[in-house]
């Protein structure tokens, strides 16, 4: 009887990420309540990688509704930039942990790509005022 192969998972590419992308994550700070964003992120080439944007609705407790974005820039090797060119982190190619340390606030993020192309990101943020996790979960826009 032969053993099952381990799982090898796949290397991620920046076109991998290319497309429109549902998004739903959920904020949940160590204190006070939690909250929640619903929409859609979309990555789009462009001549030195991707442009990274996201827009949607930001629900928390006990507020009205508000609109949320944000854009990052990435590069080939999966490098992203915050959207004035300072590095942020490194997405790691087959999923894993990497870190952004923003004085004096640690950022610990794991990327899960084992259900691909349903995959979903991690923050874990700790500093004297933030303590927070932040899980966000994408699924691919289904085609019209």
């Amino acid at each position: 009887m032969t053993s099952p192969k381990p799982f090898m998972p796949t290397e991620r590419q920046l076109g991998d990420f290319v497309g429109s992308w549902t998004l739903s994550r959920s904020i949940t700070p160590a204190q006070g309540a939690q909250a929640r964003f619903e929409g859609e992120a979309r990555l789009s080439r462009t001549a030195d990688g991707a442009a990274y944007e996201e827009a949607g609705v930001l629900y928390l407790e006990g507020a009205a509704p508000m609109k949320a974005e944000r854009r990052y820039r990435w590069a080939e090797d999966l490098s992203v930039f915050f959207e004035d060119g300072r590095f942020f982190h490194k997405v790691p190619a087959k999923g894993g942990r990497t870190t952004h340390f923003c004085d004096p606030d640690t950022y610990t993020v794991d990327y899960d790509f084992s259900a691909w192309p349903v995959h979903t990101v991690r923050w874990t943020v700790k500093g004297p005022r933030k303590s927070y996790v932040m899980v966000s979960r994408y699924a691919p826009v289904a085609a019209p």
